[in-house]
């Protein structure tokens, strides 16, 4: 941005000296025009060199002017009533060589590395169920009925006191993630904070923090910088990047997403919540309906799932799966707050494999009908068989006349 404003300065100055060069001509008045059709194009290709920023967890930027977005965000929320753990993984594209998010907490946060194969297990668990489900009439896609190149439809698709602007509470390093935990009582300073340290912020960032600076939510912001062991150069960032694990206290469970309408393309979003009992969202916050994908008690003794489950009084936990999509993230108006479900009913999606009733690979409607129109055609044989050997019965006598009085 501030490129742009140097760029649209120089042009105004050149337009006011091409003016005062030509006021007693016509080639003044072109050279201005020229000039102001110059500006106005140079504005127009800055506006679409302007990197994209998407994030399903909270406001993802890149570090130059480049392109990233965030095709799916997957993240596991764990509440046992007093402390919330989010462990949340990202699957980017663009060719950003670097970039930085920023991830509002309600309160002093500590951060490690995530387990990659806890979404693995997830994933394992939560998968629909296959079922065959056969029936007798031919449907799209059995002969006859075949339209198009010949197959059936396709199947459904599987967040006090005298207090600095900004303060730094933990600066850590974690594999690839530079991490800093902030405090801030002023999203202006907070934007300048960012900036400096090499978190670039998107336009309408620091508006979209001030409901958090009002509720005294605290930051963790992150920098992503891989380096490759082969080449010093960085690469660009593609693909699904290693997950990072949150803990903090907060009196509800919580799922920041208010941060989200700044990006400019649809938004997927994959919740998993780990409770003791089923949960839901309590609004759909300008998104699609969310829905349930799956629901359950969990029964794993090891592994990374059954270590994030673990606690203290809340019993067996309970898994929801939660998805919902944004196809409009601008008309996100919050966060994702959860509550209890009215009752611990368990789902599985279930996605059933249409299959056509057959008897030694003849489908039994065609065997039916033929069958059906062989009894038919012999029954109308036989009918025409009888009446043909029937014999025929004598003509009955004629009435005498009756006498002539």
């Amino acid at each position: 941005m501030e490129g742009l404003r140097a760029m649209a300065d120089l042009l105004r100055d050149l337009l006011r000296k091409e003016t005062l060069n030509g006021t007693n001509g016509t080639k003044g008045t072109r050279r201005g025009a020229l000039t102001v059709a110059l500006a106005l194009l140079a504005l127009q290709l800055g506006q679409l060199a302007a990197p994209a920023w998407a994030c399903g967890c909270g406001a993802m930027v890149p570090g130059d002017e480049r392109r990233v977005s965030v095709g799916r965000e997957e993240s596991v929320v764990r509440w046992d009533g007093v402390r919330e753990q989010i462990v949340m993984r990202l699957t980017v594209g663009g060719d950003a060589e670097r970039v930085a998010w920023i991830m509002p907490v309600p309160s002093r946060a500590t951060v490690r590395l995530g387990d990659p194969e806890l979404f693995d297990e997830l994933h394992g668990i939560t998968a629909p169920v296959h079922r065959e489900r056969h029936h007798f009439w031919p449907q799209d896609g059995d002969w006859p009925l075949v339209t198009g190149d010949g197959m059936a439809g396709a199947r459904p698709r599987p967040g006090l006191g005298a207090e600095r602007p900004v303060d730094v509470v933990g600066r850590q390093r974690l594999g690839p993630f530079d991490v800093a935990r902030l405090t801030a009582t002023d999203p202006g300073a907070l934007d300048r904070w960012l900036d400096d340290n090499g978190f670039a912020l998107p336009q309408g960032l620091t508006g979209a923090l001030r409901p958090y600076v009002q509720k005294r939510w605290e930051y963790v912001a992150v920098k992503l910088t891989p380096q490759s062991t082969a080449t010093p150069t960085p690469t660009a960032l593609t693909g699904t990047l290693d997950p990072l694990h949150l803990t903090f206290r907060t009196a509800e469970p919580v799922y920041p997403m208010r941060l989200s309408r700044l990006a400019d393309t649809p938004q997927s979003l994959g919740l998993y919540v780990l409770a003791a009992h089923r949960m839901e969202p309590t609004a759909g916050i300008g998104g699609e309906r969310p829905r349930i994908t799956y629901a359950g008690r969990l029964k794993a003794k090891t592994g990374p799932l059954a270590a994030l489950s673990a606690g203290e009084g809340d019993g067996t936990p309970f898994l929801t799966a939660i998805g919902q999509e944004f196809p409009y993230p601008e008309r996100i108006s919050g966060d994702h707050v959860l509550r209890r479900a009215p009752a611990d009913d368990t789902f599985q999606q279930v996605i059933y494999e249409d299959r056509l009733r057959t008897v030694a690979g003849i489908p039994a409607w065609l065997l039916t009908v033929t069958v059906g129109l062989a009894l038919a055609v012999a029954a109308a044989a036989a009918s025409a068989v009888r009446r043909s050997r029937r014999p025929e019965s004598p003509p009955a006598p004629a009435e005498p006349p009756a006498p002539i009085a």
